[in-house]
């Protein structure tokens, strides 16, 4: 099976870093959390949106 080396780096990026927490969910959100306070970047976050009845699956 073919290898994608972009998405190998990044599930080895992941990895690491959930390596450096213990592979504690909330120790891995609040570090992500606490990056992006630093980063000077917009942070949006869109409602939800609920389908019609009619096109429900």
């Amino acid at each position: 099976m073919w290898k994608d080396p972009v998405v190998e780096e990044v599930r080895k990026a992941r990895q690491n870093h959930a390596a450096q927490f213990g592979y504690d969910l909330r120790a891995i959100y609040n570090d992500l959390k606490a990056t992006e306070k630093l980063e000077d970047r917009k942070v949006v976050s869109f409602p939800s949106k609920r389908l019609k009845k009619e096109e429900k699956r």
